[in-house]
């Protein structure tokens, strides 16, 4: 038994992240002999990025499958999701706003907002992230990846006006000079 088997029989994490080179084997065979029956959520990572192998690690069952370099954010946010949706939170409720991660579609009040790709994917970031600041490079990062245009401060000021007067000014708590924040319901 390994190093590994050892440590998942006497503890369970809520997550894996497995490398597929493994300097006494194959992930892939770590995986499908011995974790797979564990039921718990993996994310394989490797410097491979040929398309069979991704197929294979999401075939196997796999939640989600990275290729090195990686930057520490998109891990991040990787894993927020995985365990989102293992933890069956894939809809996130503030206030009268729904946002469906699985589908990527926000509801206010029950019915679907009118809302553009990049419009939606900055609230994702936001509500991926919640009661955490997300700062204004990151959001003028995510801007600039998406579009490929040249972005500024104001760009992100107009499309963050946009996104509140959709959600509601209640919605997004903006941190001045640093970035915004979404904060969960009060319980």
């Amino acid at each position: 038994m390994s190093d590994t088997e050892n440590y998942l029989d006497k503890k369970r994490p809520s997550l894996i992240i497995l490398d597929i080179t493994l300097p006494d084997g194959n992930g892939f065979d770590l995986y499908e002999k011995y974790i797979k029956t564990l039921n718990i959520p993996v994310i394989f990572l490797t410097a491979k990025d040929d398309s069979d192998d991704i197929v294979k690690g999401l075939d196997l069952g796999a939640e989600d499958y990275i290729t090195k370099p990686f930057s520490t954010k998109e891990l991040l946010a990787r894993v927020r999701k995985v365990l989102m949706r293992s933890f069956k939170q894939s809809k996130i409720k503030v206030k009268d706003v729904t946002f469906n991660i699985d589908k990527m579609i926000i509801y206010k009040n029950g019915k679907e907002l009118n809302m553009t790709p990049l419009e939606i994917k900055i609230a994702n970031q936001l509500f991926l992230n919640i009661n955490k600041v997300v700062k204004r490079d990151e959001l003028l990062d995510l801007i600039w990846r998406e579009t490929g245009n040249d972005v500024d401060d104001h760009t992100l000021t107009v499309y963050m006006k946009r996104i509140r007067e959709k959600l509601g000014d209640n919605i997004i708590i903006t941190i001045k000079g640093i970035g915004y924040r979404i904060d969960e319901n009060e319980k």
